[in-house]
């Protein structure tokens, strides 16, 4: 999963017709448990984008979606919030999420 900064974030979201970005600490426990739930949910989503920000080095990003708790997934279609979940998702529900979204 690339992991954007400030610098990169804008042009690689505006690229996918639907992104995932997690924001994330390394400091984060939480963080931790969700990681690999979500490259579990990469693996077996096609036609999305998944990206890491870490909130530390890329704190304009992070400041740009409000993000106060982390991790945050925020879902872009074509470079727009439709949704966010804050806290460690289960893996079935991040999926019909996608799905959802996907959809629309």
């Amino acid at each position: 999963m690339p992991e954007l900064n400030d610098a990169t974030f804008e042009e690689a979201v505006a690229a996918a017709p639907l992104a995932v970005v997690d924001f994330f600490a390394t400091w984060c426990g939480p963080c931790k448990m969700l990681a690999p739930i979500l490259e579990s949910v990469e693996k077996e989503t096609e036609g999305v984008a998944f990206f890491r920000v870490d909130v530390d080095q890329a704190p304009d990003a992070a400041r740009r979606f409000g993000i106060m708790s982390i991790p945050t997934l925020v879902f872009l279609k074509n470079g727009e919030e439709t949704d966010r979940s804050v806290g460690v998702q289960r893996k079935p529900e991040l999926l019909a999420k996608i799905e959802k979204l996907k959809s629309l």
